[in-house]
């Protein structure tokens, strides 16, 4: 191993991590990464938990934060940070900047680095990294699986197939949307042979396919069943689909044309600013992907497995484009292909540059552009990581909801209960993330639909504005003349839960006289 290659793999593992690891509490937490957070609090708290098939996606995501809290020596819900949640995500998106290093005898040393590299950078591969949700993991195993399947198939060796097998099964315990991942392989593999030759599953030794199928399966049993304590669960892991299906094509709310993903890598214009894109990756992958389809062996390039590369970032990005549901994050999947060709392709414009000048001309302006890359994935995660002109922010909270968590924090100083304080939260259609989590330490908390008779009034209520007539309603229902508690606004100005979502905050007068004379005097628990 050469001095150069060594100190590319730490500049490329350092940029990764220092792009991924700061500030994880920074941007708020987004409605589905609190709703991950309360599932893992359950499994945190009472060792429990449920696959359910309808929400939630798989359990690995819930088992392997267990780590990252028994490293702190967390044990509750309310104890936990955005740090110990978001850092798996962290974890396994640095793993993915690395991974491609292992096909450096594949690929050639220059074009892992360059896509390890270009994985370093990309915003969507950073801003997603720094999110409480599956896709990283699921992104990390499928390139395991992809890893290890093409290292059996030159080994022929009975751990590379259950490595095969052990992937195979976490991407199916991390996310349903793992079978667009099993049909583009199946697909490419048979392409490649189709077109190039080389291994068929005549090739495969029974024995081995056998132990990477049953590795497989007994590993995502093991997640879905809740480690043996939940034997429906792997059941329900095979009939979520009917729902996942229905959900694909039903679902108008996350329904996009079929160019949304693309438009999202190459062009987003900003209202101000530079526009946001990552066109490079994109149209270096496409070089990649005509280098694939040249009948000439490449110098340095395993042909087949650029070949089946090829086939499979294609058939990929066909499946989700296709798919009417759609949502920012999904996208990872088959970028990571690209991101594996544009490495591929990047080589190849220089090998085919007819000059030494026109070498260092390609070379100077790939590096301007990866500078840019870079940039952008600071803007996104440390600058405009809320803001809804960046593109990688879906149905995001806005930072009101940090002003939220700080008004009721200082309604608790002030009342005699303190965290036992009571809180009611009101807002239709159960549409409220990501209150919980920033509520977590409470534990009089009441959420509702609507407003109703089992409704007590209580010192803090904060709700959605439809339901404000009826709320005001129910909190003086029955008071005698007199002896109304007043309610005030809790917030001296509007405040959105995501854009266009209004929230409004109401709190008895006399605890909130009891606030400001708190704030005025210094004093706080």
């Amino acid at each position: 191993m050469t001095k150069k290659w060594c100190i590319s793999i730490l500049i490329v593992a350092g940029l990764g991590a220092a792009l991924r690891l700061p500030k994880l509490d920074l941007r708020p937490m987004h409605g589905d990464e609190a709703v991950h957070a309360y599932k893992f609090g359950q499994l945190l708290e009472q060792n429990y938990y449920r696959y359910d098939s309808h929400e939630f996606h798989g359990p690995t995501l819930n088992y392997f934060t267990l780590i990252s809290a028994w490293f702190a020596g967390v044990k509750t819900y309310a104890g936990l940070t955005e740090f110990h949640l978001r850092i798996i995500p962290v974890f396994f998106g640095v793993l993915v900047v690395l991974m491609p290093l292992l096909l450096a005898g594949a690929l050639g040393k220059r074009a892992v680095v360059i896509a390890a590299g270009l994985t370093a950078i990309s915003p969507a591969f950073v801003f997603y990294s720094r999110y409480y949700i599956q896709e990283m993991l699921l992104v990390c195993f499928t390139f395991g699986a992809i890893l290890s399947g093409y290292r059996y198939i030159q080994r022929k060796n009975l751990v590379w197939a259950l490595l095969t097998g052990l992937f195979l099964g976490l991407m199916h315990a991390t996310k349903e949307t793992c079978i667009i991942a099993y049909g583009s392989m199946l697909a490419a593999f048979a392409l490649t042979r189709l077109t190039a030759g080389g291994c068929s599953v005549k090739d495969v030794k029974l024995s081995h396919l056998a132990a990477a199928l049953g590795a497989a399966v007994a590993v995502s049993a093991l997640f879905y069943s809740s480690f043996l304590t939940n034997p429906a669960g792997v059941v329900d892991s095979l009939r979520t689909y009917s729902t996942y299906f229905n959900r694909a094509g039903h679902n108008a709310l996350h329904n996009h044309p079929w160019y949304y993903y693309l438009k999202l890598l190459l062009y987003n214009k900003a209202v101000t600013g530079a526009p946001w894109t990552e066109a490079l990756i994109v149209i270096l992958a496409a070089v990649g992907f005509v280098a694939a389809g040249i009948r000439n062996r490449i110098a340095g390039f395993d042909q087949r497995l650029v070949i089946f590369l090829a086939f499979y970032t294609l058939v990929m990005t066909l499946c989700y484009s296709l798919i009417p549901y759609k949502t920012p994050w999904c996208l990872l999947g088959f970028f990571h292909g690209m991101i594996l060709l544009a490495g591929i392709g990047a080589v190849v414009i220089m090998r085919i540059a007819p000059k030494m000048l026109v070498r260092v001309i390609i070379g100077i302006f790939l590096f301007v552009v990866g500078i840019d890359l870079l940039l952008q994935a600071f803007l996104a995660n440390y600058v405009s990581y809320a803001d809804h002109n960046n593109p990688y922010v879906y149905a995001h909270p806005t930072r009101d909801v940090f002003l939220i968590a700080q008004q009721v924090e200082e309604a608790a100083d002030a009342h005699r209960e303190h965290y036992r304080m009571p809180i009611q939260v009101i807002c239709p259609n159960g549409d409220y993330w990501p209150l919980p989590w920033y509520l977590r330490r409470f534990n009089n908390v009441g959420y509702w639909n609507d407003v109703s008779d089992n409704i007590a009034p209580s010192p803090v209520v904060i709700a959605a504005p439809q339901v404000e007539q009826r709320i005001i309603a129910r909190l003086y229902e029955g008071a005698a003349p007199g002896q109304k508690n007043l309610y005030v606004p809790l917030f001296d100005r509007t405040i959105y839960l995501r854009p266009e979502i209004e929230l409004r905050g109401y709190v008895t007068k006399d605890l909130l006289d009891q606030m400001q004379r708190l704030s005025a005097s210094g004093d706080k628990r």
